[in-house]
């Protein structure tokens, strides 16, 4: 899945992905979500899971608060910000600070973020576009517990890594002019720079290993949007051209069976893609779209034998759209996605060399669905998939390296979910989703994906009360699965669960209060768990019992 802060990737070209914690939520003004591989053409690389984009509050009327809470694990978390227009000017600059000593052992954790938005307008016609970010966390690792070591009565709030921990230290600044014509066409450059460095350290039954990285990334996209009437048919049109450049210098430190070895690499990957999407209306409700992208990454390594290697891709998307009465329409669609291996996957750090057998991986994704509003206060929809990947990455934890798939992957199924104001203090909404995902061909054909539930859902309650007070319940069921790296689906299933959580929240003019209860029942659960070590057994990464957190948010 690609995430995206106000366009902004947030995905890195190594194997660090999207870092969550990084993700400004006092900042958050709404999320877009495109589901499935409909967003590779607009923004290839990484989309082939959906994406998310986080679009980020901007200055308007002046605006100023902040939020303190406290809570279990000696958690504090605290944040404020400030926003508002001068003349032609919007600004909106936040920071915030927490840390906790975390459920387990060496789980615990400190964070900092700092974060600015400005927009200058000139006139009607032209905005210029600088934003800014810096994070930097410490975070302990207390890695996984296997089952002999919980059998052998290893607590689960134990760690038997109790020094391994993961600094990371990062920022970016973003500008982007953008021209305005023609009421609600534009045409924007957006140009970035982000320094993201990385020191973390692991502890092995016969050693360590240290890791330092820094990467490097520079991007810059063009995008041109079209907004009007072609031969009388309302018409959006999008192209854009990206290009990103990272470099990663890694410094390694290792010691093992008593033998210290250091490696100093630099691993390069040169990214572009061009890109045309148009959406038409054809008739009052009818909507058709389609698009086509051209993708290319350069890999580059040093010191390494061969050092290098290129990887390309077509990608397509088709979909129609048909509303046949207000908020309530059918749709279907066809995407082709992809992802390249990421920097980390594609060289080998046991024997310094890249490994141009691994290619990207494929998808064909289809779905067709059906969103409908019977009234202003219950609305539902249902939506069919089927997602076909080709060369599917993996890591397989016999030969420690990553590699792609020998068969098809197919992930189909079906989800369902309902919205209702059931009353005027009562809100419920819930969703299911049934997912068949198997291998199909190759060495594993026939065996259920790892880490993919048959069955999940979620049940939502707001309920509203007189006096500002009001009280959210949720409950989320997770259902078994096959261990994360059991392909050959030997071991038993990781058992399913429920979650339920809770927030209290009481509103006083510009305050309000919470308390947040996570896991009410104190559930007993692992969220993750996977295959493991020699001899290969169950591990798992508990989840934290019942907590809580109490604050007061204050926005003037």
């Amino acid at each position: 899945t690609l995430v995206l802060v106000d366009g902004r990737r947030v995905n890195q070209a190594d194997l660090s992905g999207a870092d969550w914690i990084q993700i400004p939520l006092d900042r958050v003004k709404r999320i877009e979500i495109i589901r499935g591989g409909r967003g590779s053409v607009l923004y290839g690389d990484n989309a082939a899971g959906g994406v998310i984009n986080i679009i980020t509050r901007s200055g308007n009327k002046f605006r100023t608060g902040g939020e303190l809470a406290y809570g279990s694990y000696d958690t504090f978390r605290g944040n404020g910000f400030v926003g508002g227009t001068s003349g032609d000017l919007s600004y909106y600059l936040s920071g915030s600070y927490s840390s906790t000593d975390g459920y387990r052992e060496n789980s615990n954790s400190e964070s900092k973020d700092f974060g600015t938005k400005l927009d200058y307008y000139i006139g009607d016609s032209l905005r210029l576009g600088l934003s800014s970010g810096y994070h930097k966390d410490n975070t302990g690792l207390p890695g996984a517990l296997r089952e002999s070591d919980l059998d052998s009565g290893v607590s689960r709030r134990d760690s038997l890594n109790p020094k391994d921990f993961a600094d990371t230290e990062d920022y970016y600044v973003t500008f982007t002019p953008q021209v305005y014509f023609l009421d609600e066409s534009y045409f924007k450059v957006e140009t970035s720079y982000r320094k993201r460095s990385f020191l973390s350290f692991a502890s092995f039954a016969d050693g360590n290993f240290t890791g330092d990285t820094e990467i490097d990334t520079i991007a810059i996209s063009p995008q041109l949007l079209l907004k009007g009437k072609i031969g009388g048919i309302p018409n959006t049109l999008t192209a854009g051209f990206d290009y990103q450049k990272a470099k990663e210098d890694i410094l390694n430190d290792s010691l093992f069976f008593g033998t210290r070895t250091l490696g100093n690499f630099r691993l390069e990957k040169e990214n572009y893609g061009y890109y045309i999407h148009d959406r038409a209306t054809v008739t009052d409700g009818l909507e058709v779209s389609g698009g086509y992208r051209f993708d290319s990454a350069d890999f580059s390594f040093s010191p390494s034998t061969p050092d290098s290697t290129t990887l390309d891709q077509n990608l397509f998307t088709l979909g129609i759209n048909y509303r046949y009465q207000k908020d309530s329409h059918v749709y279907a669609s066809y995407s082709r996605s992809f992802r390249y291996p990421v920097l980390d996957e594609l060289f080998s750090f046991f024997t310094n060399t890249l490994d141009t057998g691994l290619v990207q991986q494929t998808s064909n994704d289809y779905e067709i669905g059906l969103r409908h509003r019977f009234n202003d206060a219950v609305s539902a929809s249902i939506n069919v998939f089927r997602i076909d990947t080709d060369d599917e990455i993996f890591f397989n934890p016999m030969t420690y390296a990553n590699e792609n798939l020998d068969g098809t992957t197919r992930r189909q199924g079906l989800e369902v979910s309902f919205e209702t104001k059931a009353l005027d203090w009562l809100s419920l909404g819930g969703s299911y989703t049934y997912t068949d995902a198997t291998i199909r061909g190759g060495q594993f054909e026939g065996n259920d994906i790892p880490g993919v539930p048959r069955h999940k859902a979620t049940l939502n309650t707001l309920l509203t009360f007189k006096g500002g007070i009001s009280m959210r319940l949720s409950g989320v069921y997770t259902g078994e699965r096959a261990f994360i790296s059991d392909f050959n689906n030997e071991f038993d299933r990781q058992k399913g669960h429920i979650i339920f959580n809770a927030k209290v929240m009481y509103r006083w003019k510009k305050m309000t209060a919470f308390v947040d209860v996570l896991n009410i029942t104190n559930k007993e659960y692992s969220e993750y768990g996977v295959i493991s070590g020699f001899p290969a057994e169950k591990a798992f990464y508990p989840s934290p019992k019942r907590n809580f957190l109490v604050g007061v948010r204050v926005e003037l």
